[in-house]
């Protein structure tokens, strides 16, 4: 059941209730076998390069929630190896998400950090002849790499003498040499079956300032080298990372061995979260962002973790979700309905409903008394401990427009001539006539009540009707706008995600006049409809805006 999921983040709900979680057995299997003569050790890696998404939410919970298993540490280590990208605004929100889900980090940490250390390391593997300096451009060094079928060719530097790699190295650093003048290769094998072995580019030249380091640097190292390097230097035990690093692992073997590192990590890959109907690509979230496509990086149509946080998911469900979707070395594409039944199963007990119509249809009640008032009660919510609540009902009313059809469809048992429902917490009307304007739409619905029938009062539930409807007293209801969404992508034929500009709508809705005074990050169900939160970005005091959060019905079976 998802409630057995939906826990706090002490480590009880992450990998211990998951079935086979490969990684964990493997980590069973080194502590037997005193593989570690330290605790066990997991790191999240993010490169400040854009917002964290969905997928860094299962790694935060597979890397934090293995370190609390096994009573070890864990640290959040920014990537930051190219300055180019990177910015302060990314290092802040990647604290607040890992934060905002429950972790807590043992260690903050940057890899920029280590930049001495790389460098010395890089003067090592060049004196015991494993690395040089080659003057090739990009696209020769592209172009001698070989294909999968065909090896590389040597290339014309790489029996360049140690002592002249080292000098020119040296004046890499001191800024003697224009960006892709020069770069440091390791020495391995042009003629491996892996690619990524056939003397990969490990350091370059960047005149670029770094948000850490400021302008110390022109030369940076390449991520393939730096993070073998950040790990050991962590004494990171398990090296948890998505199954595209792992042609990458032999050559995260290899700096370590060259570099005669104690008791190296180990890297272990598992498959990254693919969601459908949306778009995770740092590169698309960014051309959005940049081309005013989506408001930002916390759009809350976007699966980032601060776009999830805005349109009201929880950090609970997130973690139980990641707990569902288990981790495994197949890739898989999950369905993003699968992400809202947990949304809604952890919403269901925890918030109160309201009656909010978002498309209003005007009813009038011709044999109630004008300027009469009454006030009518209505459950908080499905626990009685939530109390009740009083809403006032007059002769003019807002339902939803779905909730009247001229002629009904079969089996259609809300409003519509002739025919009696149930108006929630009040009385019993019946549809009388109709109005239309000059198009011939309907603009106005006119309906009698029976004065008996009053939710509450003795007898009044004696007579059943199968429809029961929402509503809003014209009188004292307040104007809100609301913003439902759908997905943020559809798949193309060849099942490639691309944005849908109708992913948002806005409706100007008739609500509870309570809802006026809701703040920012409060949440409710509006009654019928779904979830929804107060927006935590564009609400002001008096004037919320709200957010649907999720439906109400789920098409997912767990």
């Amino acid at each position: 059941m998802a409630e057995d999921l939906i826990k706090k983040a002490d480590g009880t709900n992450f990998g211990t209730t998951m079935a086979g979680n490969f990684i964990h057995d493997i980590i069973d299997e080194d502590i037997k076998n005193q593989k570690y003569h330290r605790e066990i050790r997991t790191r999240f890696p993010p490169e400040p390069n854009g917002y964290l998404h969905i997928g860094h939410c299962k790694s935060i919970c597979l890397n934090a929630g293995t370190a609390l298993k096994y009573g070890g540490v864990f640290n959040l280590r920014y990537d930051d190896t190219n300055p180019i990208t990177e910015d302060e605004e990314f290092v802040g929100n990647i604290e607040k998400d890992v934060q905002w889900l429950g972790f807590q980090w043992d260690n903050l940490l940057f890899a920029s950090d280590y930049f001495d250390k790389m460098y010395e390391c890089a003067e090592k593997l060049i004196r015991d002849g494993n690395a040089y300096i080659s003057a090739e451009t990009a696209d020769e060094i592209k172009a001698g790499r070989g294909t999968l079928t065909q090896p590389g060719t040597n290339s014309p530097y790489r029996d360049r003498p140690w002592e002249e790699s080292l000098q020119i190295f040296h004046d890499m650093r001191d800024g003697k040499y224009a960006d892709g003048e020069v770069c440091l290769r390791a020495k391995i094998d042009m003629a491996s079956p892996n690619i990524n072995m056939r003397d990969p580019v490990i350091y370059r030249v960047l005149h670029a300032s770094h948000h850490n380091t400021g302008d110390k640097w022109c030369v940076y190292p390449m991520y393939d080298y730096a993070h073998p390097i950040e790990d050991a230097i962590e004494g990171i035990t398990h090296s948890i990372c998505t199954l595209e690093f792992e042609d990458h692992r032999p050559l995260y073997n290899w700096v370590l061995e060259k570099l005669e590192w104690p008791e190296p990590p180990q890297q272990i890959e598992f498959a990254k979260l693919g969601l459908t109907n949306t778009i995770m690509s740092k590169r698309n979230i960014k051309r959005l962002v940049n081309e005013g496509i989506i408001e930002s990086w916390d759009d809350p149509r976007l699966c980032t973790i601060a776009g999830m946080r805005r349109r009201g998911y929880t950090p609970e469900a997130l973690r139980a979700f990641c707990e569902s979707v288990g981790v495994a070395k197949a890739e898989n594409k999950v369905d993003y309905d699968q992400l809202e039944y947990f949304v809604r199963e952890d919403l269901k007990n925890k918030v109160e409903n309201r009656m909010v119509v978002l498309d209003p249809l005007k009813v009038v009640i011709d044999n109630y008394p004008e300027g009469k008032s009454e006030m009518c009660t209505l459950e908080n919510a499905a626990d009685p401990e939530k109390g009740t609540r009083e809403v006032s009902f007059s002769r003019e009313l807002w339902i939803e427009k779905e909730d009247f059809m001229e002629v009904p469809a079969k089996k259609y048992f809300r409003m519509f001539p002739g025919n009696e429902v149930r108006l929630k917490g009040a009385y019993f009307v019946t549809c009388t006539d109709v109005v239309k304007d000059a198009e011939g739409n309907v603009v106005e619905i006119h309906c009698t009540y029976d004065p008996d029938t009053k939710s509450g009062t003795p007898g009044a539930d004696s007579r059943k009707v199968k429809g029961t409807i929402h509503w809003v007293d014209a009188a004292t209801c307040v104007d809100i706008p609301v913003r439902n969404y759908t997905y943020l992508a559809l798949p193309d034929e060849t099942g490639y995600n691309h944005f849908d500009p109708n992913s948002r709508q806005d409706k100007a809705a008739k609500a509870e006049p309570s809802l006026k005074d809701a703040k920012a990050g409060d949440r409710f169900q509006f009654f019928r409809n779904g979830y929804y939160i107060t927006d935590t970005v564009l609400s002001k005091e008096g004037e919320p805006v709200f957010n649907q959060t999720v439906g109400l019905k789920s098409s997912y079976k767990k």
